[in-house]
């Protein structure tokens, strides 16, 4: 019997209205395209990142957004959402913007895309069509073991420590609570602190 193979890479793009109901709307979209592709390995990171980005359109624009998904051989998975203002927000703008305080109850999604995805970016688009587009990128664990969403090797070392604490099992839990303490202690310290801060 004959297999048939989804064409490389595949795309699906969903419109969405500015409701407060889009986010969750995208978010079941998404979680249905990464299992019927067998990509689940991307599920927890896809879903909590492309909700943020359609949530942050929801509440910083006037009009609807657009959900595009992208998947090629191997495991990569690219998310954007396009939207109908041309401001692109700090976080994923030009230069190193500041990040949000510490008691801050808002402003911190796009930080956790930025954060969590192996590539993040921005398109503006000219008077052919108006809005931006963010977009972020993941990786499946092999293209991850030799990348760093920043190039630092440190990362790739610390994460692929914890991938093997989580592949052992049962009865290494602390284990892994450990190796994830220092992924994100390190990435934190190195990466986001500003530099000489010690907190």
């Amino acid at each position: 019997m004959a297999t048939v193979s989804p064409p490389q890479p595949w795309t699906y793009t969903l419109e969405l209205p500015r409701d407060p109901r889009a986010p969750g709307v995208a978010r079941t979209t998404l979680r249905a395209v990464l299992r019927s592709h067998d990509m689940t390995q991307h599920l927890h990171y896809a879903v909590l990142l492309a909700s943020e980005l359609v949530t942050n359109t929801w509440l910083h624009t006037d009009g609807p957004c657009t959900m595009r998904l992208r998947g090629w051989e191997g495991g990569r998975l690219r998310v954007s959402v396009w939207d109908t203002s041309p401001f692109v927000p700090p976080p994923f703008g030009p230069g190193r913007p500041e990040r949000a305080a510490s008691a801050a109850e808002a402003g911190r999604g796009l930080w956790l895309v930025r954060t969590c995805a192996s590539r993040w970016g921005s398109h503006t688009y000219d008077k052919r069509r108006f809005g931006k587009s963010l977009w972020f990128e993941l990786l499946s664990p092999r293209q991850r073991a030799s990348t760093s969403p920043v190039g630092c090797t440190q990362c790739v070392d610390l994460e692929a420590a914890r991938r093997r604490a989580v592949a052992r099992g049962d009865g290494h839990g602390d284990e892994v609570i450990d190796a994830t303490i220092a992924v994100r202690s390190h990435f934190r310290h190195a990466h986001l602190l500003p530099e000489g801060c010690t907190w």
